[in-house]
């Protein structure tokens, strides 16, 4: 559902993301960790066609994200880091402006606008100025957004950023039950409890090479640690620290 073929992006001489090779399959939480700096949301941006790489490739349920840009963009949610909202506009009013830039049809839209935003305890709000929200209300709103049309693949950059935890609780079960329909899930996150409660498997990213991937009792092995503690795990590939 994802593949990335020798995914490169150098700024000068300095290479953000050196030569990534990775599949991630329909129905897959696939985790994406690494260090600040390490090359994730470079990756993420190259994914999600806001950046072009410098060499390599993306496809997107078999489409090439660079032949066909707007077809590969249409099968993706992208949810940011960072929410970016036109706070002027109402929560129902932004997802509506989403909606009509993916052709969602105007029936499907009401059908379905106000049950996503009752799933992410937004309904209440749906008629309130988005400069309003809290940045957790916003970032739920993002969430709400990117499931309108219904994508194939959602992308995401540190999701549980801004949530309290009833709604940490919330999305990882929102992951797994996308999942469970055959939606592929790409996160980057910093929270390792979270990779480790919501992820098949999971790929470790440092100085912008694919350094580890697999599920967290394979990168335990790989990384010679005795318990499930992603954390340390982390430590050790990243920073090639001993065991104790």
């Amino acid at each position: 559902m994802i593949e990335l073929k020798d995914l490169t992006k150098k700024y000068g001489d300095f290479k953000a993301v050196n030569d990534l090779n990775l599949s991630v399959n329909k129905g897959e939480v696939f985790g994406f960790i690494g260090p600040n700096g390490a090359g994730k949301t470079t990756t993420i941006k190259m994914m999600s066609g806001i950046l072009e790489p410098t060499r390599g490739t993306v496809s997107i349920a078999g489409i090439n994200m660079r032949d066909a840009p707007e077809k590969a963009k249409s099968k993706i949610g992208f949810i940011p880091d960072r929410p970016y909202l036109y706070e002027k506009l109402s929560g129902m009013e932004f997802l509506k402006f989403i909606a009509d830039l993916y052709g969602v049809p105007e029936e499907t839209f009401q059908a379905s606008a106000y049950g996503i935003l009752k799933d992410f305890s937004l309904a209440d709000w749906a008629d309130e100025l988005v400069e309003s929200y809290s940045h957790g209300m916003k970032q739920r709103l993002i969430m709400s957004a990117a499931l309108l049309h219904d994508p194939e693949v959602i992308i995401v950059d540190e999701p549980m950023v801004g949530l309290d935890p009833a709604a940490i609780i919330m999305v990882k079960a929102l992951f797994r039950k996308l999942a469970g329909n055959g939606v592929t899930i790409f996160m980057s996150t910093h929270t390792l409890k979270v990779a480790q409660d919501t992820c098949d498997r999971i790929g470790v990213i440092n100085k912008g090479r694919l350094i580890a991937i697999g599920t967290t009792q394979e990168l335990q092995r790989a990384a010679n640690v005795s318990e499930t503690n992603l954390e340390k795990v982390f430590l050790n590939l990243t920073n090639n620290i001993s065991p104790s």
